[in-house]
């Protein structure tokens, strides 16, 4: 058996994605946790992996996600997330106040510690050696249990990682004859392990925690083989923002959260029904993966009015998750929530099909778009309006901007202006006022409603890009 600690201990690159070798300075922002508590919201920057962020049918899914899904929750603010996939962007996003918390299975390191600031660790990894299971008749091919069988092997590893330089340093140090194949930085890691599972490469590298969740979609991989000692995996945040840090770090290591945070990690890396998600269809892991099963008509009906389809899949996750057999409370069915009044009006009912039903709120959300433009000229403002009198009618939207013309407020701007008349409505001084001609509003709803859609219209967006984008 060779030893091969020492080895490992040359290495002191990170084990996700890049680590450059030179970093520019980057002018930095300030924004730390009393920033944060006044938007409420923290918006994370995420590659697009099971172990940090993905989205399934459109809902938002991954490890790291969630842990701060969690974080958020408790804290009472939304969390917002931006996916990139370059981890020098990651850093200028996170320098420049376009992110608060990078959330990318980060390895602590020497060197990006003099960078950013890391929070407590969430996980303990090491590199593995990915590689198929032989079957039974080969007698060729037999699994490697010790890295100098290596010898003579060809590996594929992403150039820019740590997972390269590592096994550069083993088939220097151990005269192994390897044929190290690098690969560029836009084939991920998920991608390098699909190629294996598929018989197109025969080797490449992962982290441990990483291989652990793709193993269970991936049966016909062993990940045995550890390639170095333990590392600490966890969250980065931009220097100066110590508050922020501080308030994390307190919700990692409180005793109360362990039985969450255990939770969120035996979901990832313990349970093959959640997990395998991240591969069927309709993933952003996906090469060419569809957002919903209705991309084709959403696409179609969008084309046909000039919007974006994303948008609408926000608008309808947000109504209904794709689900076509919902119904609420109040009566409101199908995939746009049509309530029965509304859907007879469209020509729909309960027994209508899922394209039908979405013609006719695509219809409708034009409808009011079209409407709104003819007082709103702005159209970004036009479409806030619009998505709020879809979530709650126009009569509520109309009381509100004559509180606003009555306290001299902008009529014709939602953010800080007629959504904050909208909230008012709940309060008797507001909703008993002579201007509202339709009582009271819980508005607080529709606040939240119009926030949501484009936040996920967003990070729709971000995972599903077209051309252009």
């Amino acid at each position: 058996m060779i030893r091969l600690l020492p080895l490992f201990l040359l290495c002191l690159l990170c084990s996700c994605q890049e680590e450059e070798e030179e970093t520019v300075e980057i002018e930095r922002c300030h924004r730390d946790w009393e920033e944060v508590q006044k938007d409420s919201v923290l918006t994370i920057l995420a590659e697009n992996g099971p172990a940090s962020y993905f989205i399934y049918r459109g809902r938002n899914m991954g490890f790291e996600y969630e842990l701060l899904h969690e974080f958020c929750k408790d804290m009472n603010i939304r969390l917002q997330v931006r996916m990139v996939n370059d981890l020098d962007e990651m850093y200028e996003l996170l320098a420049n106040c376009e992110g608060d918390i990078v959330a990318c299975n980060l390895t602590i390191t020497e060197n990006r510690k003099r960078y950013v600031d890391f929070s407590t660790p969430h996980i303990l990894t090491h590199d593995v050696l990915i590689q198929r299971i032989p079957a039974d008749t080969d007698t060729v091919n037999q699994l490697v249990t010790e890295i100098e069988q290596l010898y003579g092997k060809t590996i594929h590893v992403w150039k820019n990682s740590s997972f390269y330089e590592q096994i550069v340093l083993i088939n220097d140090k151990l005269n192994l004859n390897l044929t190290i194949v690098p690969t560029s930085g836009e084939l991920i890691t998920e991608e390098l392990i699909r190629q294996v599972s598929d018989g197109e490469i025969d080797y490449t590298i992962a982290d441990e925690n990483v291989a652990k969740i793709d193993l269970n979609y991936y049966s016909n991989l062993d990940i045995s083989l550890k390639l170095s000692e333990d590392r600490e995996i966890a969250f980065a945040l931009r220097k100066g923002s110590g508050r922020l840090l501080d308030t994390l770090n307190f919700w990692l290591n409180d005793r109360s959260n362990r039985s969450t945070i255990g939770e969120v990690k035996r979901k990832y890396f313990d349970r093959k029904n959640l997990t395998s998600k991240a591969q069927q269809p309709y993933s952003s892991l996906v090469p060419e993966g569809q957002l919903s099963p209705y991309d084709e008509i959403i696409k179609e009906e969008a084309a046909k009015i000039g919007w974006d389809w994303r948008l609408i899949s926000a608008i309808i996750y947000q109504e209904s998750k794709f689900e076509t057999w919902k119904t609420s409370w109040a009566g409101a069915f199908g995939i746009f929530q049509f309530m029965p009044s509304t859907a007879s009006a469209y020509g729909i009912s309960r027994n209508s099909s899922a394209d039908a039903q979405i013609k006719a709120g695509v219809k409708k959300l034009n409808k009011n778009f079209q409407q709104w433009l003819e007082e709103i000229p702005d159209s970004t403002e036009a479409m806030k309006f619009t998505l709020a009198t879809f979530n709650t009618g126009r009569a509520h939207i109309d009381d509100a901007r004559a509180l606003c013309e009555k306290y001299e407020k902008d009529q014709n701007v939602w953010d800080d202006n007629v959504n904050k008349m909208l909230l008012n409505l709940s309060k008797p001084k507001y909703y008993r006022d002579e201007v509202v001609k339709n009582g009271y509003c819980r508005g607080v709803e529709t606040y939240e409603y119009v926030i949501e859609v484009l936040q996920r219209f967003e990070e729709y967006k971000s995972a599903f890009p077209e051309p252009g984008d």
